[in-house]
């Protein structure tokens, strides 16, 4: 199961069925984002795909002598522009897909507007969603503690995208704990009936199954500091589909502003992406010692024309590495220098303490101790009083009105406080469906979120995520019904072996790397990760506090902590 395979084999199928000659690929603002994450402009380029387009563009002009490929969402606007389009077409013929399923009455609607007959087909292709990783998707949605009207029904597309794309009619359980995960269930049920023809694929001996979990069960994981190259990278710079934008770096040069980092078409990225920060600056270096090696070498042996036709022959490989090379010291060095400026090493042990640990007494003086420090940030001060609020919010001696007092005299607004009391209300000990944290276990640490710590040498990487148990409870076949109800009369005997998950509020980069190892380190089992969104601290899901937005330090230094949703 290859989430990002399945989009790249849509796109280029696309492609191929519109024969040779020039062409335009015509996107939405949705599909656009779709193809950028899994293919470069180079690599369409070389498929004779010269111009990318979007269909609500005003500006357009007519080209005859392209063929017009369009990949758009079934949204009634994009149907009206294309309807637009066939009556005055700009191009010579119209492939035309849709990333999901388009009702028969705009299809007729399409067939009338085509006059001058020039749509040579129209069929739908089901790549619906955001391939983030092969094993990683996202819908690139916010939203609040309820499913808004629009909001339902696009999760609902993109997770039966999702399972169409990897050919999956699955049995489903869901969070018994959260509404908003059994009417998602209920709701992919549906269509999983209504297009029972669409989901006729060849029965399995044990039967796919979906998993529908709620954020609100594990508040936790999206506020902890990252250690590991992308999710490091999307906590502290942010990546949105697989760009990061290091415009407010200090000194930046103009081809640096924006950087892609995309493992189809980056080895340095992809050899690193789940590795530590210290492997990372080893691994940096001998990028750069490799890159000083070979570059003195084809300078200096430019004396006959032989030696100059074996360079240019070599100039774009030496190029690219030049690139990854320039692209790559500048994000590590970014890093580096904001884990300095804003004490996060101090500051991700005391938070690993507090997710995974159970000695009140010491968090308190290291939560208080790094408040009064005028080095760690508004956003760790609130992040780190939100983690001991969740941890300790019923122990009999919380400090928690002395935190808030605290961060009143460091200057966070009022506003920023009370997001302290929204996580608690979103994710606190009375939401919960699992046993995230048990302050009734003062000696070890709580049985399903912080097993595995045993022999964990690093401190900033204690913590496991609870979809880490949740899963290894799934495939030994102890998820408990109780909590993780099957939706419909069916159960699952058999150990599962096609399992797809997905996170109501977001799934985040540490979850990501605990489906990656389980994949790794499971025989037999395919996990495949989703989220309506991918969480960083920063852009966290609406439905965690009230909308806002925290502005920390100029130039590069700034950080946002806005409870507004993105990805």
């Amino acid at each position: 199961m290859n989430v990002t395979l399945a989009v790249k084999q849509y796109i280029s199928k696309m492609i191929e069925n519109s024969g040779p000659g020039m062409k335009v690929l015509l996107m939405d603002k949705e599909t656009t984002s779709i193809v950028s994450v899994v293919y470069t402009q180079s690599e369409i380029l070389q498929k004779e795909v010269y111009l990318f387009e979007r269909i609500d563009s005003q500006s357009r002009d007519n080209m005859k002598h392209l063929k017009a490929i369009c990949f758009l969402r079934p949204t009634k606007e994009n149907v009206e522009n294309l309807i637009q389009e066939l009556r005055r077409p700009k191009y010579s013929v119209y492939f035309i897909y849709f990333s999901n399923v388009i009702s028969k009455s705009e299809i007729k609607a399409l067939a009338e507007a085509d006059e001058q007959e020039v749509v040579a087909e129209v069929q739908e292709f089901y790549g619906d969603f955001i391939a983030v990783n092969p094993h990683l998707f996202s819908l690139n949605l916010s939203g609040g503690r309820s499913w808004e009207p629009t909001l339902l029904p696009r999760t609902t597309q993109g997770l039966t995208s999702v399972l169409l794309a990897l050919k999956k009619c699955p049995m489903i359980r869901y969070q018994l704990s959260s509404d908003m995960a059994k009417r998602l269930g209920e709701s992919v049920k549906q269509i999983i009936t209504k297009e029972y023809e669409l989901f006729d694929f060849r029965k399995t001996e044990v039967p796919p199954l979906l998993l529908i979990m709620d954020r609100s069960d594990d508040a936790i994981t999206p506020l902890l500091n990252q250690w590991t190259y992308q999710a490091m990278v999307h906590e502290l710079l942010g990546l949105n589909n697989n760009r990061i934008d290091l415009s407010r770096v200090p000194g930046i040069s103009k081809e640096l502003k924006e950087v892609v980092l995309s493992a189809e078409n980056d080895e340095f990225y992809a050899n690193n992406l789940y590795l530590n920060f210290g492997e990372i600056g080893t691994n940096i270096k001998n990028l750069m010692e490799d890159f000083q090696k070979k570059k003195p070498k084809e300078q200096q042996k430019l004396e006959s024309i032989s030696d100059m036709k074996a360079f240019v022959d070599n100039y774009p490989q030496f190029k690219k590495m030049s690139g990854t090379v320039s692209k790559h010291v500048t994000v590590v060095g970014e890093l580096s220098r904001l884990v300095s400026e804003r004490h996060l090493m101090e500051v991700s042990e005391v938070e690993q303490e507090l997710a995974c640990q159970n000695d009140h007494s010491s968090a308190s003086q290291n939560v208080r101790r790094l408040l009064q420090n005028p080095r760690v940030s508004e956003l760790d001060a609130v992040r780190l009083v939100m983690l001991y609020a969740l941890r300790y919010e019923r122990h009999s001696s919380s400090i928690l009105p002395s935190l808030m007092e605290e961060l009143n005299r460091k200057g966070v607004s009022e506003r920023h406080r009370r997001m302290v009391t929204s996580m608690v209300e979103y994710g606190g000990k009375r939401v919960r469906g699992s046993d995230l944290i048990n302050p009734q276990d003062a000696v070890a640490i709580t049985k399903q979120f912080f097993k595995g710590l045993k022999g964990v040498e690093n401190v900033y990487t204690q913590h496991a995520p609870l979809l880490q148990e949740t899963l290894d409870q799934l495939i030994k076949g102890r998820l408990k019904d109780s909590q993780f109800p099957y939706l419909g009369p069916s159960s699952l005997r058999d150990r599962p072996q096609d399992i797809i998950v997905f996170v109501i509020g977001g799934a985040t980069y540490e979850e990501a790397l605990a489906v990656y190892n389980l994949n790794r380190t499971m025989p037999g089992v395919r996990i495949v990760l989703g989220g309506t969104t991918i969480h960083n601290t920063k852009r966290s899901d609406s439905s965690t506090a009230p909308l806002a937005t925290f502005r920390i330090g100029g130039g590069g230094g700034g950080a946002e902590l806005s409870y507004g949703g993105g990805c």
